[in-house]
């Protein structure tokens, strides 16, 4: 059970952040608007806010996830592959530090992002390698985690150019249960997993939060929240088009513990 996470909301210059995608610039009034629904559908499932000020000087800040990675026995600081974010790590930090107490750090020439970094269940995690994520950043993290009792194994994703993040394309709905698109369903790390594919056309919901009793999901996606439903999930469908257009998802807007 989640009880608390860490948020920042979009800068002004939200618009002058990393995208692959060519989807327009994002509208920055309803991007602080579709963050504070989210802000609410996180607090509506029990967990306490802690809001970090926006911070021009790194427009993708908003996706708070990428700079730590959070556990139940302790957390370290990521070190993001794109070379624009990695100051931002500092602006998190201090508070790490309060909440944690010593915090490790992924050390170069590692380079790894939360977005990469999957908690499947049962104290083990799937680390994506991909464009943020180097070989060595996951190796470190490994490491980490395996001090801390817990296991890991590695996906490439390199090969899928359609996914930037790990969990752009997957995210955990439970333990051995994984909401994938279509791209990773057959890769093998996964198969002892029970897959819960999307459809092509609504990869992007493939990227969903399980909070306590709540899937927040993205809205627009209907064949799969009807899936979910029917497994008996309570989903929360959220706006997320500007989220969208900066290679943004739900799980990037949070650090939750």
């Amino acid at each position: 059970m989640f009880t608390r996470a860490i948020v920042r909301p979009p800068c002004s210059n939200f618009a002058e952040g990393l995208t692959t995608v060519n989807l327009g610039a994002p509208d920055y009034t309803l991007a602080l608007e579709q963050h504070e629904r989210y802000c609410e559908a996180l607090e509506q499932a029990g967990l306490s806010l802690t809001r970090l000020p926006a911070d021009t000087r790194f427009p993708d800040s908003a996706f708070v996830e990428d700079v730590a990675v959070i556990t139940l026995r302790g957390a370290i600081l990521t070190r993001p592959g794109a070379p624009s974010r990695q100051d931002e790590v500092a602006t998190v930090q201090p508070l790490m530090r309060e909440l944690f107490g010593p915090v490790a750090a992924i050390e170069a020439p590692g380079t790894l992002e939360g977005g990469d970094i999957c908690d499947a269940g049962d104290g083990h995690y799937l680390i994506g390698i991909s464009r943020r994520t180097n070989e060595e950043g996951a190796r470190q993290l490994s490491t980490w985690l395996e001090g801390r009792g817990y296991t890991s194994d590695h996906v490439d994703i390199r090969a899928i150019n359609s996914i930037l993040h790990l969990k752009t394309g997957m995210t955990a709905l439970g333990p051995h249960r994984l909401l994938v698109c279509p791209a990773l369903a057959g890769h093998p790390v996964l198969r002892p997993y029970e897959l819960l594919e999307t459809s092509a056309s609504e990869a992007y919901a493939a990227n969903c939060l399980l909070v306590n009793d709540s899937v927040l999901i993205a809205a627009g996606f209907p064949a799969l929240q009807d899936s979910l439903q029917r497994l008996g999930y309570h989903t929360v469908p959220l706006e997320m088009s500007e989220f969208m257009k900066m290679d943004g998802a739900l799980t990037c807007l949070s650090l939750r513990f």
